[in-house]
């Protein structure tokens, strides 16, 4: 997860683009899928191979798109190593 940047493409196994990366988390991509603000919340476990700038899943772009996705994780998804920010104010 630590070599995927955002602005890469997604692709579902069966060659369909799914949209492009906007962040990436610990345990999970953020991805624009390009139909107005949809936004899907990959998990690590869905991918299957990164080759070059494209992250290629091991499900389908259909199927990526109907398996609860949409909804955000319950739980924070920092990378892990993040210097803590010293300076910030509670």
């Amino acid at each position: 997860m630590a070599d995927i940047k955002a602005g890469w493409r997604m692709l579902g196994n069966d060659g369909r683009q799914l949209g492009t990366i906007r962040s990436v988390g610990q345990n999970y991509l953020v991805v624009s899928t390009g139909l107005g603000s949809a936004e899907l919340h990959v998990p690590a476990s869905a991918v299957g191979n990164i080759e070059h700038d494209v992250v290629h899943l091991n499900v389908t772009a259909r199927d990526a798109g109907s398996m609860g996705w949409d909804q955000a994780p319950r739980e924070e998804d920092e990378p892990e190593g993040r210097e803590p920010d010293l300076h910030r104010h509670v």
